[in-house]
């Protein structure tokens, strides 16, 4: 049996039907830095997996509000804080009913290699609530957040943990979890990022992942040998913050995107998709995409109820690279196979982990440029540990300042990411080399700082 595989079977019998999408991430890890374990003995003497895949703390609590009706309601609350060898812990505060302890685990596990990648000083942490904000009003968003933030100030803090936005939480929870902060707290501080810009957000702070992704892809780009994206077709999934922000930055560079796709359909523009009708469908109205085919009666509409069995329409186009912004697994084995058929030369993960591990072998196998999410969607983050610069500070840093400071971290990311995989002799293979770089950067720090 060889190392990878003694490994993995020693956290198996960690495994639980809740943890199983951790389990995933996991495995993809230790898979990974397979050529750092072989070539320095000190990772297993210092028992750093075993170390690794332990949170430093899981906290759980109940989260009691009234809703509209004077009516009590009751949901499960969430920390995970995985490790702080870099930093404080960091990572977003996720509002969903798909939220449990498993899921934030992997988030978390994910997020301590993801903000390692960055250079910058921070740990890695995932919370968040079983709670679902669509369909609530103002007032009982208001009123949840503050039941949360009761119960969640007791662990964070500006050296401590400081958590940020995710999948239902946005200025606006942000902005409510602050003032509840404040109020208990008395103090103005840096103790979350994705604030509203008038008490203390970055300015870019919305558009990071999506401009990130584009960022990191052109490096790649270029490293790899291949063409740029200005004049080139691109495919796009979602139509949520970091979708939009991609193709607004891709169409800023000129490159054109036919795609894009929400929970009911898919559209497809061969002229390039209309972002202001997009935004406006999107993020003013929170309509459906059904309503674009009706502006623009030349593109086509493809409902969920049409996609091909195991496949997504929004792949099923002729295009230079795709860019999967919506969901988890979200891009199959049929969709890699489609893309690969249709002449694609890269894709950027731009949501967490949103091809299935069947279809990265196949880009893999093909030769398809591949960035993987911890590296290409890291621009988020990024900008998160800008804004806490600017709050230690009290400064205000420009938008083009913040900008290049985004382009710069991300081609550092990249360049770092190449050349890792090339002195462990998987060149080319990026999910190997952010693997391997991320890990060896937590690592040498455990190390240094004892147990």
């Amino acid at each position: 049996m060889g190392l990878v595989e003694q490994e993995i079977k020693r956290f198996e019998k960690r495994q639980c039907e809740e943890d199983f999408i951790f389990y995933q991430a996991m495995e993809e890890v230790i898979h990974s830095i397979k050529p750092l374990l072989e070539s320095d003995d000190r990772y297993r003497r210092y028992a750093i997996l075993d170390r690794l895949i332990v949170p430093d703390r899981i906290i759980k609590f109940k989260v009691q509000w009234f809703n509209d009706k004077n009516e009590i309601e009751v949901n499960n609350g969430f920390r995970v804080q995985f490790n702080n060898a870099l930093g404080p812990y960091k990572g977003g505060l996720r509002f969903h009913p798909t939220v449990n302890e498993g899921v934030l685990k992997f988030l978390g596990f994910e997020q301590i290699f993801k903000n390692a990648l960055t250079g910058l000083n921070m740990g890695g942490a995932k919370g968040g609530s079983d709670f679902d904000p669509k369909g609530k009003s103002d007032f009982e968003v208001m009123k949840f957040c503050s039941a949360f933030m009761t119960e969640l100030h007791k662990y964070i803090g500006p050296r401590i943990d400081v958590p940020a936005g995710d999948i239902g939480v946005g200025s606006r929870e942000i902005g409510y979890l602050y003032g509840e902060y404040k109020k208990i707290t008395s103090r103005y501080e840096g103790v979350l990022t994705g604030k509203p810009y008038m008490f203390g957000g970055s300015l870019l702070r919305p558009e990071a992942t999506g401009y990130g992704v584009v960022y990191f892809t052109e490096a790649m780009l270029e490293l790899e040998g291949k063409e740029p994206l200005k004049d080139k077709v691109c495919c796009v999934s979602g139509a949520g913050n970091v979708a939009l922000h991609t193709i607004e930055k891709l169409q800023a560079i000129g490159a054109i995107v036919v795609t894009c796709s929400d929970s009911k359909g898919t559209i497809y523009d061969k002229r390039g998709v209309d972002l202001e009708l997009l935004k406006k469908i999107k993020e003013v109205k929170r309509g459906s995409l059904e309503e674009y085919a009706k502006y623009h009666p030349e593109s086509k509409y493809i409902p969920v109820s049409e996609y091909p069995e195991d496949g997504h329409a929004v792949w099923e186009f002729p295009c230079y690279g795709a860019f999967p912004c919506a969901t988890q697994n979200e891009l199959t084995d049929v969709d890699a196979t489609n893309l690969i058929e249709n002449g694609v030369v890269f894709v950027s993960e731009g949501a967490n982990m949103p091809c299935t591990p069947e279809a990265i072998d196949l880009f893999l196998s093909h030769g398809v440029c591949f960035a993987p999410a911890k590296a290409a969607n890291a621009g988020g983050v990024a900008v998160s540990e800008f804004e806490m610069s600017q709050n230690a500070s009290m400064s205000r840093w420009n938008y083009e300042k913040v900008d290049e400071m985004l382009k710069t971290t991300m081609r550092q990311i990249c360049k770092r990411v190449a050349l890792t995989a090339k002195e462990y002799g998987v060149e080319g293979n990026y999910i190997d080399g952010a693997n391997i770089a991320s890990f060896k950067r937590i690592a040498d720090a455990m190390i240094n700082e004892g147990i």
